[in-house]
């Protein structure tokens, strides 16, 4: 049987694996704002239970990234992803923001894939190939954004199969790779342009 492309996935997740999906991405994007801190683990930690205590969890993170330095549009673009998390624990606003969060992400990873003497992408380009990347043919894109995409399948399909604690485990280490993964992008980027 052939894979379910991200949109399906997303299309087709429970409460907790909406939430988690779009916890995951912007949990691997923390790399662009400037302080490393583990503002997001309390709401991870709070998924096992569900909706008990999401809203007030999110309060919480919410502040704590309120502190956090912005310093460019990236940054900012981080901060509204977790500004626009739904409050309540219902299935079509999880949806709405998991489904946000996932563009949001590749959009991000899609800047990082050109090299700083290209420039910004055109923006019709950047709508195409991420629209392809969510379809399932993720063939036009960076190696940044596959990489993005497959983590954010995989950690659907893990949550998918309902294995709780366990599957959630399994999709906060997917994510801790990716979140690896741009840091040192980032990093090498800040050398450069040294």
């Amino acid at each position: 049987m052939a894979s379910k492309c991200l949109r399906e996935l997303i299309a087709q997740a429970d409460e907790r694996g909406l939430a988690a999906s779009g916890l995951a991405c912007l949990d691997r994007c923390l790399p662009l704002l400037a302080s490393e801190s583990d503002v997001l683990r309390p709401l991870w930690a709070g998924l096992v239970d569900g909706a008990e205590d999401w809203s007030v969890r999110l309060g919480a993170a919410r502040e704590a990234m309120e502190s956090e330095t912005v310093s460019d549009e990236a940054a900012v673009l981080v901060r509204q992803m977790l500004g626009a998390a739904p409050s309540e624990w219902e299935r079509e606003p999880l949806r709405e923001w998991a489904d946000d969060c996932s563009v949001a992400a590749l959009e991000l990873h899609h800047r990082f894939d050109a090299s700083p003497a290209e420039g910004e992408p055109e923006a019709a380009d950047v709508v195409e190939v991420l629209k392809s990347c969510r379809e399932g043919e993720p063939t036009s894109a960076g190696p940044l954004v596959a990489g993005e995409v497959r983590r954010q399948i995989q950690i659907l399909e893990i949550l998918a199969e309902g294995e709780g604690g366990v599957g959630l485990r399994q999709a906060l280490d997917v994510s801790t790779e990716g979140q690896r993964i741009l840091r040192a992008v980032v990093s090498r980027r800040a050398r450069v342009q040294r």
